[in-house]
């Protein structure tokens, strides 16, 4: 039985967004092919969750090969959409406290409930469940395409020092 939907998306409003892309790029670090998200829609700083969502086209670095003739957006790129949420609301809400990004620290849960197929718009949203500052950020997270359900579970998040000082550190502890 699928977890029950941490935001009602008839009261979201799809078609006004609040960070565009531009706007994502701000603060995210993912480029390129990497940028899983389009758009963020809603910001809900008292109940700590986001929404945001991923317009899937045919230009996806995934569409050649997963699969051939049938292209299915694979669980792991819609995971790092939902992680690139988080991310962006932890970052702009300075949630943590420190780091210069949230890198995606593991999952605990996923479930992959139907297909995402380009042509598809991947609503994504992400809702805060435990904070231990400057340490790490648990969060629950759902895709749905549609009105329906696509994926759920959670995930973990921790902060990320890019300085070239703590590039330069974890260079030497390899």
């Amino acid at each position: 039985m699928p977890p029950t939907q941490l935001y009602n998306l008839d009261e979201i409003d799809l078609a006004t967004p609040l960070f565009t892309i531009e706007e994502i790029r701000a603060v995210n670090p993912q480029r390129f092919e990497m940028e899983q998200l389009t758009a963020i829609v809603h910001m809900d700083e008292v109940e700590k969750g986001v929404v945001g969502y991923k317009d899937v086209t045919p230009d996806e670095f995934w569409v050649r090969g997963h699969m051939p003739d049938f292209p299915l957006m694979p669980g792991v790129i819609l995971c790092e959409a939902a992680a690139q949420l988080a991310g962006f609301f932890a970052r702009k809400t300075d949630l943590l406290g420190s780091g210069d990004f949230l890198g995606f620290g593991g999952i605990e849960s996923a479930a992959f409930r139907r297909p995402v197929h380009v042509g598809d718009r991947l609503v994504l949203m992400a809702k805060v469940t435990e904070v231990r500052p400057r340490r790490m950020a648990k969060f629950d997270f759902q895709g749905f395409v549609d009105g329906k359900m696509v994926l759920s579970g959670g995930m973990k998040g921790v902060p990320i020092d890019a300085s070239p000082a703590a590039k330069e550190a974890a260079n030497a502890r390899r």
